[in-house]
């Protein structure tokens, strides 16, 4: 497994939420890592199976592993972890995560060859509209990484070896290969980048916080059809919670008429008027 420079790369935007741990329900658990969540999904105390939804940003291993900790006490690592996708913000502390708990990786197969060192993604788009974080992401690495064996598709029959209960949905647009995550019992979704609850182009909102339905963050989404696709499918789920990629998670009333809304309104607010990615 070779190291890559996205480990050692620190971005200096971090929100207000940042090392909140927020329980989302008795087995969900979200902590934002400067502008990016992960999730820890396994009921404390109960046993020792639990896993880790994507892996954050660069240099933040230790608060990974420290919240873990926290959550279900000292030496339990997770089952597995699993991507919603591979841009640097998810898998920045990747690669230490995985020689510290030597668990496996799942993924679709799509993102696979930005997960083995194949392919890079398209350099983000600092020309796109939005505000100044658009404008900082030409500072944000673009590069896959190697996970060598570590990494392994997701079945495709849309379930996950290590999550009963739980299954993939393929959100494609922002990545090829995106996923977010359902649990029909409870109607609860983990997102990903397919849509956010923070308009993660504005630096002011960022680091604030504010809640606001928006899709997926401009300056790394290649496809805005299969944007728009994907937003409508995980709307029709009828989800009663999420968590999404980044901002605060939402649930109830405010995330049905804000998903509502974001499905009805896309192209006005999720699509930008202009950028290299918009036909």
């Amino acid at each position: 497994m070779d190291d890559n420079n996205i480990s050692k790369k620190f971005i200096p935007v971090t929100s207000v939420t940042s090392g909140d741990n927020i329980a989302v329900s008795s087995d969900i658990f979200c902590l934002p890592i400067q502008i990016v969540n992960i999730c820890y999904i396994g009921n404390p105390g109960t046993n020792d199976d639990w896993v880790l939804i994507d892996a954050g940003m660069p240099r933040s291993a230790d608060e990974i592993i420290g919240t873990a900790r926290e959550i279900y006490g000292e030496h339990v690592p997770p089952k597995a972890i699993i991507l919603t996708h591979g841009h640097f913000d998810h898998v920045g502390a990747l690669l230490e995560l995985v020689e510290q708990w030597n668990v496996p990786v799942y993924a679709h197969e799509l993102e696979m060859p930005y997960l083995t060192g194949k392919k890079d993604y398209p350099e983000p788009d600092s020309t796109v509209e939005g505000g100044m974080v658009a404008k900082m992401s030409k500072l944000f690495p673009n590069e896959g990484i190697d996970l060598g064996t570590h990494v392994r598709a997701l079945p495709a029959d849309g379930s996950i070896p290590v999550l009963p209960g739980w299954k993939w949905i393929h959100t494609p647009g922002h990545t090829e290969g995106h996923i977010s995550l359902f649990r029909e019992r409870d109607r609860a979704l983990i997102a990903g980048d397919a849509f956010v609850t923070v308009k993660q182009e504005s630096l002011y909102k960022v680091i604030t916080q504010e809640k606001e339905i928006s899709g997926p963050p401009r300056y790394l989404t290649p496809d805005w059809a299969a944007s728009k696709k994907s937003v409508e499918k995980l709307a029709a789920l009828n989800p009663t919670m999420a968590i999404t990629g980044h901002g605060l998670p939402m649930s109830g009333d405010e995330l049905r008429v804000n998903l509502e809304r974001l499905v009805s309104e896309f192209d006005e607010i999720a699509k930008p008027d202009y950028g290299k990615f918009v036909d």
